[in-house]
């Protein structure tokens, strides 16, 4: 059913020159009515218990770029289990209703009323998708004062035992994009999906009716739909991609191949979702991405100067992988592990050790070597009843490798 909202309303085109004035007033109204909100909001749940999601998905999608589909995959990329929160649900909500009965109208500032009391859902602390949101100029001023809010409210309540309820908020934008061709082919092709489906269910009285839309049977409306996208959700969405942090996926291919460009997009950042301080604490430690990305030239760089620099200790050191240790992984090459324990004293110098992994890792082989202290009982004083021990060195070496794939049945 279609809510009558103020956005919805076509405003007469202004006069030259007035658009600086529009864009100004526009974020007036935004600030008198998101100001609103807040304090209702405030006097309603207390200041302490404004608490909102650590992440923020503003999902958009152009009719037919598989939105309802993909969101369930985006939810558990995100490690969501929470239902996103569909604002054209939120306009058909029993608080929209009470509001319509009223004479009411459902416009900006019942949507930001309604939004926000959502938002401090407990559900919703880790996360959530916002399905639809914002639509308007105004809604676009309302998040960004939103944010400023949750970013005030972090540094008050930072330094206090309530501190770890106000996280820094996270926001991003993702848009599912389909060139107008395919969203009118595939809104077409889902309205015949829906005729079939229902005349089966009307015919058999098995199964539920599913919502048939005008759009999904004429082109020419499809078309349109797919414009209003454009014009509305599209521009809006535009606006603040300078702001947060902004995810445009193409949805073209097959189902496969979305999942795949969703989770390109959301590749973890900690610079992204960590609070800044947290971020300076941790930036001491490489990031692994990074550590690697020359890993192989620099351990190539060693094994020539371990031949070059200390020929006859490198030798040894292959003469011992040669002798003592392949052997023992020749005879793990289904399993792809081999656990060797030894006390060669060669790999007490720590150069030894740091050969025998490069050498490994050089030939394909994982290795890593683990040095076990077991103390040996040797004598025992009578007199004092002391038991003298010698430390032993056993020396664990576990090899991973890829094993063999034998053929059963």
């Amino acid at each position: 059913m279609d809510i009558p909202t103020r956005e919805k309303i076509a405003p007469a085109p202004p006069p030259a020159g007035a658009s600086s004035l529009t864009n100004d007033l526009e974020i007036k109204d935004a600030q008198l009515i998101f100001n609103a909100v807040w304090q209702a909001l405030e006097l309603e749940v207390g200041r302490e218990n404004l608490r909102f999601p650590k992440e923020i998905i503003l999902l958009g999608g152009a009719p037919g770029s598989g939105k309802g589909t993909n969101t369930s995959f985006i939810l558990k990329a995100r490690g969501l289990t929470c239902e996103p929160i569909v604002v054209s649900a939120l306009l058909d909500s029993p608080e929209a209703r009470r509001i319509k009965d009223a004479g009411g109208m459902v416009g900006d500032r019942e949507v930001i009323g309604l939004l926000l009391g959502r938002l401090l859902e407990p559900q919703f602390r880790d996360g959530v998708i916002l399905d639809g949101f914002p639509r308007t100029k105004v809604q676009v001023e309302c998040l960004k004062l939103l944010v400023e809010r949750i970013q005030s409210l972090r540094s008050e309540f930072y330094n206090t035992p309530l501190g770890i309820h106000f996280r820094q908020t996270t926001i991003h934008i993702m848009v599912l994009f389909v060139d107008e061709r395919t969203s009118v082919e595939r809104q077409l092709k889902r309205g015949r999906e829906i005729q079939l489906h229902n005349a089966e269910v009307r015919r058999t009285g098995v199964g539920e009716l599913l919502e048939e839309r005008a759009t999904d049977y004429d082109t020419a409306l499809a078309q349109r739909r797919y414009r209003v996208f454009k014009e509305q959700t599209w521009e809006a969405l535009q606006s603040l991609k300078e702001i947060f942090h902004y995810h445009f996926i193409n949805a073209q291919g097959d189902i496969l191949e979305v999942e795949q460009n969703i989770l390109n997009e959301l590749q973890y950042q900690s610079t992204l979702e960590l609070d800044s301080r947290t971020h300076d604490i941790l930036r001491v430690i490489p990031v692994a991405s990074e550590i690697i990305i020359h890993a192989r030239q620099e351990m190539v760089k060693r094994l020539d100067a371990y031949a070059v620099e200390h020929a006859e200790l490198f030798a040894r050191v292959v003469t011992f992988i040669d002798k003592k240790i392949v052997p023992i992984v020749l005879r793990h090459a289904i399993s792809g592990v081999a656990l060797v324990n030894t006390e060669e004293p060669l790999l007490d110098d720590p150069l030894c050790l740091a050969m025998l992994i490069d050498i490994f890792s050089e030939r394909g082989f994982h290795a890593v070597v683990d040095l076990h202290r077991i103390e040996v009982p040797e004598r025992f004083d009578l007199t004092s009843g002391i038991i003298k021990c010698r430390i032993k060195k056993v020396y664990r070496v576990q090899i991973r490798f890829q094993g063999s794939e034998i053929r059963r049945g």
